[in-house]
């Protein structure tokens, strides 16, 4: 057991508070797989380990107060789907997922929410600019494994939802044989999960050899992804030639879109917010089951912010 000091550097290191160090541990996080750019140095995947095992423990021990089964992970019997020899196999994995959840080939307006609702438990984590997200798992004392999908909160919305999409893929893909990238696997699984190839036909056409900013910009409203996946969507559909494509996206490069922080026209500012957590805390709170102080440290924010939110309705046009 390290002395005072000691707890008291490694919490600041971490990113956690020394309470949290020494309570009881009975989860661990396994299978954490970094969705990152450049290499992370080892602080930095260590806080993040270490504040996403806190923010899970958080969120089970609601479950439990409120004697809430935690949600189990959805998962198809035909999981992992396997990619042996051509990436576009990922877009079966995608189909059959949507399939299993009863989703069709409609647009997905609140991919969190589905998740959520699979027993995937998602988190808004404010990271390194390095890092879009990580996919692991919770192995808990008690109960089954509990499937983690972590996005980057300082990133744009429909960024985040790519992310989420491209760590799923990785949840239920089985890239096989060395042939396939796993990375490429995943963003095809993307893709295809948030634009399944029958709705993009029927929004966009079969072949296309030009193609405008104003429908460009209502097609990205429409699926909630950047022009840029949505352009590269329709040139893994052969939708867009490679001319179109190249056309396109020399002009997104010449534009800025290409280089961090990817920013396009009509970005969703506000990203897709785990809101289950959020729910049962407010619950718990209300039916004394935590305290004010608990609740409050659990959903980070300050007591009055709180104490406001439970005592008066949002301002008009608030979200």
């Amino acid at each position: 057991m390290p002395g005072s000091g000691m707890l008291i550097a490694l919490a600041g290191a971490l990113g956690v508070s020394v309470d949290y160090l020494v309570g009881d541990q009975e989860m661990v996080l396994e299978a954490v797989d970094f969705r990152k750019k450049t290499i992370t140095s080892k602080r930095e995947v260590a806080q993040v380990e270490a504040q996403v095992l806190r923010m899970l423990e958080g969120y089970l021990m609601v479950e439990e107060l409120l004697r809430l089964p935690s949600v189990e992970w959805d998962k198809p019997r035909d999981a992992p789907f396997p990619v042996v020899g051509d990436v576009a196999e990922a877009d079966w994995g995608a189909s059959a997922l949507r399939s299993h959840w009863g989703l069709g080939i409609d647009p997905i307006p609140d991919l969190v929410g589905i998740l959520e609702g699979r027993g995937v438990k998602v988190l808004s984590v404010t990271l390194a600019r390095s890092i879009d997200g990580l996919t692991a798992r919770v192995r808990r004392e008690r109960g089954g494994a509990v499937p983690v999908i972590v996005v980057n909160g300082a990133h744009w919305g429909e960024r985040q939802r790519f992310t989420i999409a491209h760590e799923l893929g990785h949840m239920v893909l089985s890239v096989i044989g060395g042939k396939v990238d796993g990375e490429k696997a995943a963003h095809r699984f993307a893709g295809a999960f948030l634009m399944p190839a029958e709705s993009l036909w029927s929004e966009v056409g079969k072949r296309r050899t030009s193609v405008g900013w104003d429908e460009l910009f209502k097609l990205k409203q429409l699926f909630g992804v950047s022009v840029q996946a949505l352009t590269y969507r329709c040139k893994d559909l052969g939708i867009f030639n490679q001319t179109l494509f190249r056309r396109l996206f020399d002009e997104f490069k010449r534009r800025g879109w290409r280089d961090s922080p990817y920013e396009e026209p009509l970005a969703i500012r506000e990203g897709e917010k785990p809101r289950r957590f959020e729910r049962l805390c407010l619950r718990a709170l209300a039916e004394g089951i935590i305290s004010e102080p608990k609740a409050a440290e659990l959903l980070g924010v300050p007591v009055r912010e709180l104490d406001r939110r439970m005592q008066e309705p949002p301002e008009s046009g608030a979200a």
